[in-house]
């Protein structure tokens, strides 16, 4: 509404107003992050999450800027086009520097089962247009009050209410359509079951770096591992990072890994760190890694993490933030993996995607078309302590198994952990900061959706719309 009549300084002004009170209000728990594990003064810390808040602000500000840009060019109802700018600037958030793609709009309709559903169509990415559109809408319906403002601003009495009635229908379509998909939820009765058990062993992050606490850390798995078998788990799965050690490199303590997968039969997937040594005597290259253990106690495979945590994993434009130092020093300097490696469970394959990799849609999107039948992500949640972040993040990971047509399994180290539909049903799920044994079945699907064969075409498309408008609106003074 504020965009329908201002100077373009200030709808920029505007827009990264709202940026900046919905990240602070959304990664406040950055800070925290930083002084608790990144050894930075609560003052630094602030500084850093505040630039990091400023940043991502800046999108809504370009989104602002440019929908008042095109209300000047073609009038109030030019509003409409402002869903196609929104998620162009989301597009760009998500792969412009780091890429920081975290509660993008649509994520707010994760748990509205039949309006998600349009994420099978067109990712997340859609949804977020749907969300934009029914505002837009609503804002096109109210930026004149009386049919002698309505005639000024070139807003007819009818034209006024024909985008909220347009995008009501819409929306009741969607509805409807998403209701009856989720209501069928064929893919839930085909492909070969399994039975998983996640194990959220609920490691406090100060336990995790304690040498003396290895040992009992590590028992503590292997007695909760054996306990998900005797429930039935035919496929375990431990979170990011869950080894004390690093599992190459400790021969007795990944000896009893693979002696307990071998005489279960039962396959293993677990988070360690992985060092990869030179063969030409030059640097070690570190990665967070994924080990998938087979039923014969053999490592059947390996993925190592292709997008790291900025800040978290490595530190981008040291130079720039020497007043971090700290934080640089504390900061693990991990690698990229370079392939979205698959793991063979028997006869099927399935992917991982470590941590926050889960909130990028593409990368999740390559897995499966690369073969994977069922996502599964494991995470190390206790970075960020009883926030919001593990419900924000656990949200997010459960859009990718709509959007794929695909069952996600999650193991968290303290939580959420939990199993969800290739509907987005959530069918099993921990409470956080618990120690946890969960298990649930889950199935190999190789039917695939839209999305999955198509990617983010719409997204891609807003792009080249919003060019070829701001093209046209230069012509209007």
């Amino acid at each position: 509404m504020a965009l329908a009549g201002t100077t373009l300084r200030r709808a920029f002004n505007l827009g990264l107003l709202t940026g900046i009170v919905y990240f602070a209000g959304t990664l406040y728990w950055i800070t925290r992050v930083m002084v608790m594990y990144g050894d930075l003064s609560t003052w630094v810390a602030v500084l850093v999450n505040a630039a990091l808040v400023a940043y991502l602000a800046l999108f809504p500000a370009i989104f602002a800027l440019v929908v008042r840009r095109l209300v000047i060019a073609h009038g109030p109802q030019a509003l409409m086009v402002a869903p196609i700018v929104w998620v162009a600037t989301e597009l760009g958030r998500t792969h412009i520097f780091t890429g920081f793609p975290w509660v993008l709009l649509g994520y707010s309709q994760t748990t509205v089962l039949p309006i998600a559903q349009l994420a099978s169509l067109f990712g997340v990415y859609g949804v977020s247009m749907l969300v934009a559109a029914m505002s837009a809408a609503l804002a096109v319906s109210a930026v004149s009050k009386a049919k002698g403002a309505e005639a000024a601003q070139g807003i007819s009495f009818t034209g006024r209410y024909a985008p909220f009635a347009t995008m009501l229908a819409i929306i009741v379509a969607i509805a409807v359509w998403g209701a009856h998909r989720a209501a069928v939820a064929e893919w839930t009765r085909s492909g070969e079951s399994i039975r998983v058990g996640l194990i959220q062993g609920n490691v406090d992050q100060d336990e995790k770096v304690q040498s003396a606490r290895a040992p009992a850390i590590f028992q503590e798995y292997l007695t909760m591992t054996r306990q998900a078998i005797r429930e039935g788990a035919e496929f375990v799965i431990w979170p990011e990072s869950s080894t004390p050690f690093r599992f190459e490199d400790d021969v007795f303590a990944a000896a009893q890994v693979r002696g307990l997968a071998r005489q279960a039969r039962v396959p293993l997937l677990l988070g360690s760190d992985q060092f990869v040594r030179s063969p030409t005597g030059g640097p070690t290259t570190f990665y967070n890694s994924a080990f998938l253990v087979g039923a014969d106690g053999s490592t059947r495979g390996v993925y190592r993490k292709m997008h790291l945590v900025p800040f978290g994993e490595y530190v981008p434009l040291k130079k720039l933030f020497f007043f971090a130092a700290p934080l640089v020093q504390a900061v693990s300097d991990f690698s990229a993996g370079e392939d979205a490696a698959l793991l063979p469970v028997g006869n099927h394959l399935v992917s991982t995607a470590i941590c926050y990799e889960v909130v990028y849609p593409d990368l999740v999107r390559r897995f499966v078309t690369g073969g994977s039948e069922m996502l599964t992500t494991i995470t190390n949640d206790a970075w960020f302590g009883p926030t919001s972040a593990p419900y924000q993040h656990f949200e997010q990971a459960s859009m990718r198994a709509i959007e794929e047509g695909r069952y996600l399994v999650r193991s968290a180290n303290t939580g959420v952990s939990g199993i969800v539909d290739p509907y987005g049903r959530v069918l099993a799920r921990t409470a956080i900061y618990q120690p946890a044994i969960l298990v649930g079945e889950a199935r190999f699907l190789k039917t695939s959706t839209f999305y999955a064969r198509h990617g983010d075409i719409l997204a891609y498309a807003s792009v080249l719309a919003v060019a070829a408008l701001l093209v046209v609106a230069r012509r209007v003074k």
